[in-house]
């Protein structure tokens, strides 16, 4: 009996990690795939902020900001990019926790809206995150509370789980692990970016964000630092960055936010930090406001300030997107 007790806690541990989390990413492929259920920063509420990744060989997805689900899901569904054909259905069953980068409505209100169709499951943020959802979003006068913490009566659908910055945590059941840092969004208001991992590959998603100099930080250059090595080792297959504003915006209406200059700033750093590799890795573009003319400008002005080379996209409503 001592000996088949101890084969039962080998074969356990190997389905464990070190934190007791369900670790089954030998079950996967290395990479990612993303779907983008919104992609713009304002204005159309139909597409907001929020991106679905799930370890290449798995259908459950951690979803990145949450501004626009239903629609989006309703669109990828059409793509064919889901078996099922009901929004709720594939929010229900496929979406395993929700990492929130900062609490303004345009990453947040799909997410909220759609709380009373979801199905229990983790919402992760900063402690700060977490208590805007606690004390404005999921309380009585304002929605529901569908929170474990906060106003009576308390719904238990949304587990609070506060993330502590640069320690990675593993996500039940998806193959997946995130580390979050800190991002400066007007200083002293944060923002989050989240380091996701699948094995040896890597994906790199940042909230709204303000560039090291224009918000007197250095949040931007220890997140750079962490990610170099792994730029040069071809290990980060994509990056997703803000670009809210054209050049044309002074930097003290930002906001907090980007433009192609101030990317291009920032990407310089990168990439001397990683020895001119960061050619190698994707970078995508999100959060553009639009307005008239402003998307075709923000483009415009990317590729002409694009002097090192990066491979610039722009990813696109409920369009899948394949990083190996």
């Amino acid at each position: 009996m001592k000996k088949i007790l101890q084969i039962v806690s080998i074969l356990l541990m190997a389905f464990l990690d070190v934190s007791g989390q369900t670790n089954n990413a030998s079950n996967f492929s290395n990479g990612f795939k993303v779907i983008p259920l919104g992609v713009k920063g304002g204005l159309d509420e139909s597409n907001l902020s929020a991106y679905l990744v799930a370890a290449n060989g798995s259908d459950q997805y951690i979803c990145l900001d949450a501004g626009t689900i239903y629609k989006g899901l309703e669109l990828a569904s059409a793509n064919k990019l889901f078996k099922s054909a009901n929004p709720s259905s594939i929010q229900q069953q496929q979406i395993s926790g929700y990492f929130i980068s900062h609490a303004h409505l345009d990453h947040t209100a799909g997410l909220i809206m759609n709380s009373p169709n979801d199905n229990a499951k983790d919402l992760y943020g900063l402690a700060s995150v977490l208590d805007v959802f606690k004390k404005n979003y999921f309380t009585w006068s304002a929605w529901a509370n569908f929170g474990n913490e906060g106003e009576a009566p308390i719904l238990n659908k949304y587990k609070y789980q506060t993330l502590v910055p640069t320690k990675e945590i593993a996500i039940d059941n998806t193959g997946l692990f995130v580390t979050p840092f800190i991002l400066s969004h007007v200083k002293p208001y944060q923002s989050t970016a989240f380091l996701v991992r699948n094995q040896n590959s890597y994906l790199l998603y940042l909230g709204d964000t303000g560039a090291d100099r224009v918000e007197q930080s250095e949040q931007l250059a220890t997140l750079w630092k962490t990610v170099s090595p792994l730029v040069m080792n071809n290990q980060l297959k994509a990056i997703f960055i803000e670009v809210s504003f054209d050049n044309s915006v002074s930097e003290k209406a930002l906001f907090g936010h980007l433009t192609p200059n101030l990317l291009m700033e920032e990407m310089t750093k990168l990439n001397q930090l990683s020895k001119g590799q960061l050619k190698n890795t994707s970078v995508y573009v999100t959060h553009l406001k639009p307005c008239d003319g402003c998307e075709i400008k923000i483009k415009s002005e990317i590729q002409a300030a694009n002097k090192i080379g990066l491979k610039i996209s722009y990813p696109l409503q409920a369009t899948l997107i394949e990083l190996k």
